[in-house]
């Protein structure tokens, strides 16, 4: 018994650099999923007209969105911590669209704040475009450096700028699925519509992308994209896809939204299979060479993961609160 424990713990330690490369790849996930849909209510907001509607879509996610920019922080904690090199090279080598995604993120976040300062119709819709355009802004410029990453490729390239685009419309989609999850039927109905352009939009995109990566050959990822691996990812996100729209035709907005949110997940799947073992493209930098030294990795481990549980806690534990629809100006009870 103790030769087997031993034997778990000598395998455990080997494995580190790909525990904490699923982490970190974790981390994008949940971001890309919970504040994917803040982007995409963000971009529908600027269907609405009506001022009661307007504040319907802020109440929606006003209680979680703040607490869902937190996957950012820890994306790129972790990502310091295990993989210093990585980081040091994604800022340096992509800082004008990092730096336009944190504006953007910037300019998302002061609009709905700055448009209540104010009874003033122009004041108002001065803020709404910047909410409406950091909503934007940030997931065209965070999936576009993300393409420029997985891809080796430049800024205007179709591999990067799909990427970008990908990440916008998978925004709405699941931005769409949320609201008609938490809203009344009629404005469930209308948003419901957007929420189905969008998310064939997407899947149309991917195929174009991983067509594009295919002829290219972009950053050496033709032949993983050929792969098994990626092909179910990309067969099961047309189904939930498919699936989804069609329960949204049916009225069953909450299990659209389960499977809408299957989309973004499927999609940091793809970019995790698209990254490993190689998680710098441009450099050729695998992540065993890139992890930090034994004794620095043994030391955030036993520091980073529970404090990785105990976010996962709260997370359970704030959207268990807020879990169900709006009634008036808030959430019901």
């Amino acid at each position: 018994m103790t030769e087997l424990v031993l034997l778990v713990d000598a395998y455990l330690v080997d494995a580190l650099p790909e525990i904490w490369f699923g982490a970190v790849m974790f981390a994008l996930a949940m971001y890309v999923v919970l504040d994917g849909f803040d982007f995409g209510i963000g971009m529908l907001y600027a269907t609405r007209d009506d001022e009661r509607e307007k504040e319907t879509l802020l109440t929606a996610f006003g209680p979680v969105w703040d607490a869902n920019e937190v996957w950012v922080v820890a994306f790129g904690t972790m990502l310091l911590a295990a993989f210093p090199r990585v980081y040091s090279r994604v800022l340096a080598d992509h800082y004008l669209l990092a730096l336009g995604f944190v504006l953007a993120l910037l300019f998302r976040g002061l609009g709905p704040e700055m448009r209540e300062q104010r009874d003033d119709e122009r004041w108002k819709r001065y803020w709404d475009y910047s909410f409406i355009g950091g909503s934007f802004l940030a997931p065209l410029l965070f999936g576009t450096l993300a393409g420029r990453w997985i891809f080796d490729a430049p800024t205007l390239s179709l591999p990067a700028l799909l990427t970008g685009v990908g990440l916008v419309t998978v925004s709405v989609a699941t931005g769409a699925a949320f609201l008609t999850a938490k809203t009344r039927p009629r404005l469930a109905s209308d948003l419901r519509t957007y929420g189905i352009v969008a998310t064939l939009v997407y899947l149309i995109g991917v195929v174009a992308l991983l067509t594009t990566v295919v002829v290219t050959d972009a950053g050496g990822a033709a032949e993983t994209v050929l792969s098994l691996p990626v092909g179910a990812i990309v067969l099961l996100s047309v189904v939930a896809g498919g699936g989804g729209s069609v329960l949204a035709l049916r009225g069953k907005y909450r299990a659209w939204l389960v499977s809408a949110l299957g989309l973004p997940a499927l999609l940091s799947l793809l970019v995790a299979l698209l990254l490993y073992p190689t998680i710098y493209p441009p450099t050729g930098l695998t992540v065993r060479e890139a992890v930090v030294s034994p004794l620095a990795l043994n030391l955030v481990t036993i520091l980073g993961f529970p404090a990785l549980l105990l976010v996962l806690w709260y997370f359970k534990f704030l959207y268990g609160v807020f879990s169900g629809p709006i009634e008036g100006e808030g959430y019901k009870s």
